[in-house]
């Protein structure tokens, strides 16, 4: 089942089958899943409908293309060049060599076998017959099965054209298109199974067997069996058989079939790992998280699959489009074929085969093929790379959009605290500052706490001091006894309420000085800090927390959200694919957006937005700019990913909300894979116009040709059907050459 024509007529034999309550066809994977109600009918009442549109059902439940512990299936592998199909044309194309040898170069040896009906019959008619009735055989089969489920397609227009030929004694123009079109058949089975080995590509990286520990053995079972809980044994080169965190050992683990991530990823107790990622030198005990069915990568097969039966605008305009094609040039082939002689008395030999080559050329093959082929080369090219899309429209959909919206945490920057300055004051050191720091945060559970105590642990300080009477200021920092003293870590604000003269330290002065803590106010004539040093870092968009008693000040310490070192270039890289504007969105403060945007190179930012207020932003976009994408995580972002034209989740792969909310996700922490997925995008748009435009451009000059006798039977099919239908094939393919490493 190749293309849309061929899926119409499984569907209409599907549905005059009493109990079937909905089908789904899909070409680009060669299935079709039929829902039915088992009081009113049988399975086998379903593979007799399908049998009888003339298709075969292969595979079952055990079938090796089966997904494991999914629904998802996709035909078979064809063994095309060997199939009987194939044999049948290669005998036909013998027997047509031999009778145009015949014909056309041994004119003396053809000699006249038989007479009938006042007609002489010679050997290179015998030969030409032989040819029609084995290679056309199939053909007409075909087309008997079209005609009998109502269906005007390749098939019954090309079993029609044979039949007609031979009966009116045509043998060189109906042999001659039985095997050129039987070749043309397997060429585009060719192409069609090139296409769905990508699709069986991603299937295979899901393996089929787990080594699980039971009862203290390690036995090897299929991955269907292992249930969530059990500890699986994964050895050094094997694939990780199921979705779970590790309980013991440590291994570099390639996660690129996952996330697309080349660089391996050092994973060790308490690590998340995924179904189909391969460790390197390492052992991993896995506890199982979920069941074959329900891993991540299941759900990234059974997505890319489902996301085939999200049409294109463009797809389901040329299906409208061929639904006019096809009936339109039937008639002007019947007209071209009996006007001219009944008309005007113009040979009916020369007419006919005119508007039998137009018949052929009404076959609308490879223009209804051109956009499956090229949105399922896009989308598994995508998911092989780290991207998952859900749907050729929103494949589309990317590829046109003007305007891009960036959330801030967790999408430009890593989403996690860490201490990027340390600054001794007076004749205190970056240790004592940490030391003391680190001391009072050790009670606290807020973010900045965590930062600061995992540079302590970076910088493997020791004896840290035991706080007592500790206390939280609520919005302004904290308080605790250490060694009999009172100390304080928190907001510059909190230090002015203590006394402390911060004014300048922020820039409101020039050259500024801050109390070395003999006094709270009348610094010292000693400068120990440059006040354009702090002033800078709250420019930078860094929270600053300064650490203290009531009387002295020992240092602050510098805390941000880092930018993730891909950022800025995604965005030069999304400026110079064409996307005219680039906005980062942000629930933070004002200064640290504007240092953030400063920093990445976006064209506009805005701060302090709560999520509905996001959503009014990307509406405000919507009508300023046209098409606009929305990248976030998923989750906190999720009003605006629905709002946008487009929904873009980060780090998706552990995350089943942004799976399942998302119109695109990517797979990994990698905002460096938008530029190639807006790329891929605008690439897919372009090979989809041109196949559509390349196809009815060959078509409409073909047809202009046949009545000026440029165009013969053979040229038809050579050009108009196989050609066009290898060449749309082929330009589809393109697209899984893109790679995110060309941006």
């Amino acid at each position: 089942m190749d293309c849309p024509s061929c899926a119409r007529k499984v569907d209409k034999s599907l549905h005059r089958v009493d109990g079937v309550v909905e089908t789904t066809l899909q070409p680009t994977t060669g299935t079709a899943t039929v829902t039915y109600d088992p009081n009113r009918t049988t399975e086998v009442d379903v593979i007799a409908a399908i049998e009888g549109a003339g298709y075969e059902v292969v595979g079952d439940e055990n079938d090796p293309n089966e997904s494991s512990g999914g629904e998802t299936n996709i035909a078979p592998p064809s063994e095309i060049w060997t199939s009987s199909r194939a044999i049948k044309t290669w005998i036909g194309a013998g027997f047509l060599v031999f009778g145009l040898l015949f014909e056309f170069v041994l004119a003396g040896q053809n000699l006249e076998m038989a007479t009938l009906l006042s007609s002489s019959f010679s050997l290179s008619d015998g030969l030409f017959l032989v040819a029609v009735a084995v290679s056309g055989y199939p053909v007409v089969r075909d087309g008997y099965y079209s005609a009998r489920n109502l269906s005007l397609d390749i098939d019954l227009l090309m079993g029609t054209a044979i039949i007609a030929a031979t009966g009116i004694g045509y043998f060189v123009e109906a042999a001659t298109l039985a095997v050129l079109f039987s070749i043309a058949e397997l060429l585009e089975d060719y192409a069609m199974d090139r296409a769905r080995n990508s699709l069986r590509e991603l299937m295979e990286l899901s393996p089929d067997e787990a080594t699980v520990r039971r009862d203290g053995d390690e036995v090897t079972v299929p991955t269907d069996d292992v249930a969530v809980g059990e500890t699986v044994i994964v050895r050094p080169g094997e694939k990780v058989p199921l979705d779970g965190t590790v309980l013991e050992g440590e291994s570099a683990v390639d996660e690129s079939p996952i996330t697309g991530e080349s660089v391996p990823v050092d994973k060790s107790e308490g690590a998340d790992v995924y179904a189909g990622s391969i460790t390197a030198e390492g052992y991993l005990e896995v506890e199982v998280t979920s069941t074959a069915g329900d891993s991540t990568l299941s759900r990234i097969i059974e997505m890319v699959q489902v996301a085939q039966e999200n049409r294109t605008d463009q797809e389901q305009f040329v299906d409208r489009f061929s639904g006019y094609y096809t009936p339109l040039v039937v008639v002007l082939a019947l007209l071209t074929a009996t006007v001219p002689p009944l008309a005007l008395g113009w040979p009916w030999e020369t007419w006919f085969v005119r508007g039998l080559t137009l018949l052929v050329i009404a076959c609308p093959c490879a223009f209804v093929i051109s956009t499956p082929v090229s949105v399922v080369s896009g989308i598994t090219s995508a998911a092989k790379n780290g991207v998952l899309i859900k749907g050729g429209n929103h494949l589309e959909t990317m590829g046109a959009v003007d305007a891009v919206a960036l959330d801030k945490t967790g999408t430009l920057t890593k989403g996690e605290l860490t201490v990027t300055d340390i600054v001794p004051l007076g004749d205190h050191t970056e240790m004592d500052v940490l030391r003391y720091g680190a001391g009072l945060e050790r009670r606290s559970e807020h973010p900045i706490a965590e930062a600061i105590l995992a540079r302590t642990d970076e910088a493997e300080l020791t004896g840290l001091p035991t706080p007592s009477e500790f206390e939280s200021l609520t919005g302004k920092g904290i308080r605790a006894e250490i060694d009999g003293e009172t100390y304080y870590a928190g907001k510059p604000a909190l230090f002015e309420e203590l006394g402390f003269d911060l004014s300048r330290t922020r820039g409101v002065t020039d050259g500024g000085t801050i109390s070395d803590g003999v006094s709270r106010r009348g610094p010292s004539e000693r400068e120990v800090f440059d006040a354009d040093v702090f002033a800078e870092l709250q420019d930078e968009g860094r929270t600053v927390v300064l650490v203290g008693t009531g009387a002295e000040l020992v240092g602050a310490i510098a805390i941000a959200d880092e930018v993730r070192p891909t950022s800025q270039r995604a965005v030069e890289r999304l400026h110079e694919r064409g996307v005219d504007h680039v906005v980062m969105l942000t629930g933070d403060n004002e200064e640290t957006a504007r240092a953030i945007a400063e920093q990445v190179g976006v064209d506009e930012y805005r701060a302090g937005l709560l999520p509905d207020e996001k959503v009014d932003a990307i509406e405000e976009l919507q009508a300023a700019h046209g098409d606009v994408a929305m990248v976030g995580d998923g989750i906190n972002d999720a009003p605006a990913l629905a709002t946008a034209d487009v929904g873009i989740a980060m780090g998706a792969a552990g995350t089943d909300t942004a799976l399942e909310t998302a119109d695109i996700a990517l797979m990994g922490d990698d905002i460096g894979k938008l530029p190639y997925l807006y790329r891929l995008s605008r690439t897919a748009n372009e090979v989809i116009r041109q196949n559509i435009w390349m196809s009815l451009g060959v078509k409409a000059l073909l047809a202009v040709g046949v009545p000026l006798g440029y165009v013969s039977v053979a040229l038809a099919v050579v050009v108009g059907d196989m050609g066009m239908s290898l060449g749309v094939t082929g330009n589809a393919m393109r697209l899984s050459r893109l790679k995110p490493n060309d941006d």
